[in-house]
Formats: structure tokens, C-alpha cells, sequence
């Protein structure tokens, strides 16, 4: 997936401005920054919820824009922090929706392989969205974003409602159904230590641009620009006064 010279504003606001990206097949990449720097637009360029002004995102050498918007989003898997499942259907409906609107409809088994795949029991098929945890609400999310086999999963904060010890789990989870699954992931997050314990790549946004471009290992050891390191001192100063209370 490539990004050449991608371009857009809002008004007088650039949300993004002349980014050019190539993101390999199979990569784990984080875009992380401050609201506002444009990593949510860049994200949603690749699935056409958003239009560039001017540029293109490439996907297997082809424009998105070549591609009828509907059908293009059949071929990914998309999890926001809203979530986003439908009141009135069951969850096996929720997670079969993508696949039933394409004319495909998704067996029993099916249903509860993506269930266990989150680590939810083959009886949570049955319950209604207001039965469920925010956790579980997220953890279906995800299933219903993999349901039609996507190589390509993009999360616009995934886990930012979700209390710490869930948050954890799921992005252990998610990060695990990525290499099982021989995913290309594309998550944004505000929460950089996220970042660089899920990610195999960091992109960091300021104002519109890609200011930084590095490996978590290459950001832990001091590489990378001024935005992007203050966001890494965030967890390792609270990793470091944690270890004063403990000592």
C-alpha cells in the first residue's frame, strides 16, 4: 500500500499535506500524534471515508478511487472506538453483516471460529449488544471486522474507551490475530507506549506530516524528532516512577 503525495484540507486547515508512504505487506504500523495532526484523515483515505484533494493511496499498484467505495470497504476490516454494532440484531447478525450485504452468508461455525478468535465463547452468538461488556462490545468489533478474511485491518483508536486490563488484553489479542493471521494493520492511537509495544512501526503526525518514521526500538533509543520523543518520555517517565514507588 503506497500513499503518493496525498493531500487534504479541511477549509483553510491542511489535515494532510503531500504525504508519500509506502507500508509493506504483513507490517504492524502505528500512527500516533497529538488531535488534530491528521492521522485519523490519513487512515480513512484508505478506505474512502475521506477523498484526498489532490494525490492518491495505492493498494496493489491500484487507485482506491478506481474502486466503488462499497465494495473497496468489503475488502478491509475497520475497528473505531464507537464500534458501532447495530442495537436490534443478535451478535452473530453483528459480525455477519459485512459478508451478508456482499451476498455471503456466514455458517455457525464460522461465527464462533471469530468469536474464539477474541476469546469469546460460541454462546455470546446469541446476545444482543446491550447484554455486553464495553470490552466484549470492542472484542466483537473486531470480529465482525475480520469476517470476510480482509488482509488489510485498519483501527482508529481501537481501545480508547476501554479500562486498562481490557485494553491490554485486546491489544494482546489483536496483535496476536495479526501475525496469526498474516494481517497488514494500520492503527491509529494517541498512546504511545500502544504503540510501541503492539506496533512494528511508528509514523509520527504533526501538523498534517509524517515527522518521524522509525522501529519502537529505533524510538526507545532516542531516534526520531523532538514531537516524537516527548511522546515517548510519557511511559518511560511513568515506568520510571513507578519503579521509585516500588523500590
Amino acid at each position: 500500500m503506497s500513499f503518493r503525495e496525498t493531500t487534504k484540507c479541511f477549509g483553510q486547515v491542511t489535515a494532510v499535506g503531500n504525504v508519500s508512504l509506502d507500508i509493506e505487506d504483513g507490517s504492524f504500523v502505528a500512527l500516533v500524534g497529538a488531535s488534530g495532526s491528521g492521522k485519523s484523515t490519513l487512515m480513512k483515505m484508505i478506505n474512502r471515508l475521506v477523498e484526498p484533494d489532490s494525490g492518491c493511496v495505492l493498494i496493489d499498484g491500484q487507485d482506491v478511487r478506481t474502486v466503488f467505495a462499497p465494495e473497496l470497504r468489503r475488502t478491509m476490516g475497520y475497528v473505531f472506538q464507537g464500534i458501532g454494532l447495530f442495537p436490534h440484531l443478535t451478535v452473530a447478525e453483528n459480525i455477519a453483516i459485512g459478508p451478508r450485504l456482499s451476498g455471503t452468508r456466514l455458517p455457525v461455525e464460522r461465527i464462533a471460529d471469530l468469536l474464539d478468535g477474541v476469546e469469546l465463547d460460541k454462546s455470546y452468538a446469541a446476545r444482543m449488544p446491550h447484554e455486553l461488556s464495553g470490552g466484549q462490545r470492542q472484542r466483537i468489533g473486531v470480529a465482525r471486522a475480520l469476517a470476510a478474511d480482509p488482509k488489510l485491518l485498519l483501527m482508529d483508536e481501537p481501545f480508547g474507551a476501554l479500562d486498562p486490563v481490557t485494553r491490554d488484553a485486546l491489544g494482546k489479542r489483536v496483535r496476536a490475530l495479526h501475525d496469526r493471521l498474516a494481517l497488514t494493520t494500520v492503527m491509529v492511537t494517541h498512546d504511545m507506549a500502544e504503540a510501541l509495544l503492539l506496533a512494528d512501526r511508528v509514523l509520527v503526525m504533526e501538523a498534517g506530516t509524517i515527522v518521524t518514521d522509525c522501529t519502537p526500538r529505533e524510538l526507545l533509543s532516542g531516534k526520531g524528532c523532538t514531537t516524537a520523543q516527548e511522546l515517548v518520555a510519557v511511559p518511560r517517565d511513568q515506568a520510571k516512577a513507578l519503579a521509585d514507588l516500588a523500590s
